[in-house]
């Protein structure tokens, strides 16, 4: 490196860490923005399908989970999802709007991260890629961290390393590590918006099932989110599961309506009266795969060329049940393996809400996935990674 002395340094060039140093360049301070990888910003690359969901409009304080779910509320509602908006629109970045508020790229993921590259760049901030951190110490005047390139001194050090998910792209647990050497809690952390896998009698079940898709509700506890669903090669994914993976406990029930928004049992009394000639298989592949309607029946021992008007409503019931309201203990998550996010992180009840900043350490901050604040499926996860970086980057 050729600089030693910085006003601040940023270790990791994802998300939260580029918007932190963006926006403390443009204040006129010194910044440097450290990556252990060779790229930046792998995530957001691959994001999306690699068109990147980089936020949704209806982020609000709801969408998000945390030990202390006030904590996101100030920097949530002080840099926004149009705030963000502006910026790509500024940008010239065409956008799509694949559902009610979720935004995606219409090129690729690649030009947010050309953007915020760019702004770094012309703020007067410094990246420095391939670069791994060796230890970070107090001194009187800030920190010193030591790096693979040599050491270097700060007035503000900003930890933006991420969580645990997706190893394969170099996730680390360092910002917990450097938490807990000043003094930091961690909350349980495990993964989150993870595919459930299924093993034994539940597997075998399901078997040949994998790539059939559909819309379904998942349901744990009082969290219920209705959305794509997709059987596995492993067990079950798709954004309803993913979206239910954040609020599920080993052990648990998971209650799945395979044909939300339709009452089975009144469409199949409807079709044994209006239609008594017409199969049970042709009735259910009228709302759902068949290759999945086939195999309920399969699970239950009813042929799907039996006539509706030989079925009794015993029978009826039990259709509606395993449609409307199958329910499974699903064995585990694939873990950080495939998890989009880390749940739990650096317990924020020593952080300030308004800045990010230590309490325990003046002068140390943690942004984005490290912290205690995690969202739901769909854009909310990088709202609070360019929210998060804006708050530190408004003081450091």
């Amino acid at each position: 490196m050729t600089a030693v002395r910085f006003d601040v340094v940023v270790i990791g060039a994802g998300a939260a860490g580029l918007m932190c140093g963006i926006e403390a360049a443009r204040r006129g301070r010194h910044v440097a923005v450290l990556d252990h990888a060779k790229k930046p910003a792998e995530k957001i690359r691959i994001s999306g399908g690699g068109k990147c969901n980089f936020t949704h409009l209806q982020a609000t304080p709801k969408n998000f989970l945390s030990q202390n779910p006030h904590f996101c509320i100030s920097a949530l509602k002080r840099f926004t999802p149009w705030d963000f908006l502006d910026r790509v629109n500024v940008r010239g970045i065409p956008w799509f709007e694949k559902t009610e508020g979720q935004l995606f790229c219409e090129t690729s993921a690649g030009d947010i991260i050309d953007m915020l590259l760019d702004d770094l760049h012309d703020a007067g901030g410094e990246l420095y890629l391939g670069v791994t951190i060796d230890g970070v110490a107090k001194t009187g005047s800030g920190f010193e961290v030591d790096t693979s390139n040599g050491a270097l001194t700060a007035e503000k050090l900003v930890m933006a390393t991420g969580g645990l998910s997706i190893p394969k792209m170099g996730a680390t647990g360092l910002a917990y590590d450097i938490a807990r050497q000043f003094g930091h809690e961690i909350t349980e952390t495990r993964a989150g918006l993870a595919p459930f896998t299924l093993g034994g009698d539940k597997l075998a079940a399901i078997e040949g099932l994998s790539g059939v898709s559909l819309t379904a509700r998942v349901t744990c506890g009082k969290a219920s989110f209705t959305d794509g669903f997709l059987f596995t090669h492993r067990g079950l994914s798709g954004p309803s599961v993913l979206q239910i993976s954040n609020y599920w406990k080993p052990g648990q029930t998971i209650g799945i309506d395979l044909s939300p928004g339709l009452n089975v049992l009144e469409h199949l009394q409807t079709r044994r009266r209006d239609r008594p000639k017409q199969t049970l298989g042709n009735v259910l592949a009228e709302s759902l795969p068949r290759r999945l309607s086939d195999r309920i029946l399969e699970w239950h021992d009813l042929p799907p060329e039996v006539r509706m008007a030989d079925l009794g409503n015993a029978a009826l019931q039990t259709v509606t049940h395993a449609i409307n309201r199958w329910t499974i203990i699903p064995d585990g998550t694939e873990g950080y393996r495939t998890a989009e996010v880390t749940l739990g992180g650096i317990d924020t009840r020593a952080l300030s809400s308004q800045t990010m900043e230590s309490r325990l350490c003046p002068g140390l901050y943690f942004i984005g996935e490290c912290v205690d604040v995690t969202g739901w499926l769909g854009g909310y996860n990088f709202q609070w990674a360019w929210s998060s970086g804006w708050a530190a980057g408004q003081v450091v």
